[in-house]
């Protein structure tokens, strides 16, 4: 612990640095990269595997039961309505969740008796469950909608407070950059996208923003003040100054977010705490690595060649060399 406290206070004070912002074309190349495969590969797997909430069908829900083996729902449904492609998943330790397309009033009933039959459960144990494809896409409207208004805010309000629309710009790109991967990966690895999933990457932007908004007051802090560093230097002072804040907040706000995923997960199986503690998870992850390697590093790219701040540097580079000879002149004496 001793180490790692004085690990985080050499960063601060500049004895030991890691050049974040100087690499910033190998951090653009990571997220290029990353932002295509998130967007080509779901694209080449036929796109994103959408809930029932979104493509609208029916839902069966099977309680008590004394085995959890899928396959016999899967037989079941498929024997009744063979173009049902169902998915079946487990809901705790004794429940069985089954969802097919649209079924009519009859096949609803046939499958609905099948699937109490098949588990030995009496008919009242298996909930059977209709949801309109209109209000699927009412939902996804509804949650694009308030992704543009979000994004719209905030980017007004961190131009305000920052007084330059350069950090909004910078902010706005590392929450694009985390919605696409977080996204991506749902599409890479085949996860259901549903709506407890969208309010999870709704809230990732929240963290992210927030993270990004501390590391950007380090830098206006340092890049205000007069000193020897360039502005470039400066900024990536601020972002290894704020480096192990981000590291502990981050592992901090996972821990949490990984009991809750375990606990959605493996005891009450597939269902909305799965769905939103695993967007969290990875949001928290990528919003980490955007702030401190997107962010700034663009921040300090899009700020570097304005006139004032090119004439500023170049008098500090100058002042700097010109101590370097005096240095070097008095070692040689």
């Amino acid at each position: 612990m001793a180490s790692f406290s004085q690990f985080g206070s050499d960063l601060y004070t500049g004895k030991r640095s890691y050049d974040i912002v100087g690499r910033r074309r190998t951090w653009y190349l990571v997220a290029i990269i990353a932002i295509v495969l998130s967007l080509g590969v779901p694209w080449l797997r036929g796109g994103y595997e959408l809930g029932i909430e979104f493509t609208g069908g029916s839902e069966f829900t099977i309680s008590d039961v004394k085995t959890t083996d899928q396959t016999i729902a899967t037989d079941t449904v498929e024997s009744i309505v063979p173009e049902g492609i169902p998915r079946v998943s487990q809901l705790g330790q004794h429940g069985i969740r089954v969802q097919t397309g649209q079924l009519t009033d009859r096949e609803t009933t046939e499958v609905q008796d099948a699937l109490a039959k098949a588990y030995g459960v009496p008919d009242s144990q298996v909930a059977a469950t209709f949801i309109g494809a209109t209000w699927g896409a009412d939902v996804l409207a509804q949650a694009i909608r308030g992704l543009v208004i979000f994004l719209a805010l905030a980017a007004v309000v961190m131009a305000l407070y920052f007084r330059t629309w350069k950090m909004s710009v910078s902010a706005m790109v590392a929450l694009l950059h985390d919605l696409l991967i977080t996204a991506g990966v749902y599409g890479i690895v085949g996860l259901e996208v549903t709506p407890a999933a969208v309010i999870g990457f709704l809230t990732i932007l929240g963290y992210s923003l927030y993270d990004t908004v501390v590391v950007f007051d380090k830098v206006r802090e340092n890049t205000s003040q007069e000193s020897s560093r360039t502005f470039t230097q400066s900024v990536n002072l601020a972002v290894n100054q704020t480096l192990v804040r981000s590291i502990n907040t981050s592992v901090v706000a996972l821990l949490p977010v990984a009991a809750i995923l375990f606990i959605g997960s493996y005891v009450l199986g597939a269902g909305t705490l799965r769905d939103i503690s695993l967007a969290l998870f990875i949001g928290i992850i990528v919003g980490t690595y955007s702030t401190i390697f997107i962010a700034s590093p663009m921040y300090a790219h899009l700020r570097e060649n304005e006139p004032k701040i090119r004439q500023a540097d170049a008098k500090k580079v100058q002042a700097a060399a010109k101590r370097q000879q005096q240095v070097d002149a008095t070692a040689d004496v």
